[in-house]
């Protein structure tokens, strides 16, 4: 199943926490947070501005980005999970 985020809106796969920190301890999954960055998978067309123009999206699919802990709705298609958020919610892009 394919998805076309509608806007300004950005679908974005949860990239995995690690499992060990950097003194090496190992966490279990009930100690983990949920990881802030992820891949953008899809994205809409852009912002209506007032004057009916189209602003065109700053982020690509392929994009690895960091984004609020809680931004986004998250949605599960064909048993994958995913998170739907506003171009805005999203902080950085990893280069």
């Amino acid at each position: 199943m394919k998805i076309r985020p509608l806007a300004d809106r950005v679908l974005v796969e949860r990239l995995e926490a690690q499992a060990i920190t950097a003194g090496g301890i190992v966490l279990p999954e009930s100690a983990k947070e949920k990881p802030q960055k992820g891949k953008v998978i899809s994205v809409g067309t852009g912002r209506v501005l007032e004057d009916g123009t189209i602003k065109k999206m700053e982020i690509k699919k392929g994009d690895i980005v960091l984004f609020a802990s809680y931004a986004g709705n998250e949605v599960k298609i064909d048993d994958k999970e995913y998170l739907i958020m506003d171009e805005t919610s999203i902080m950085a892009v990893i280069e």
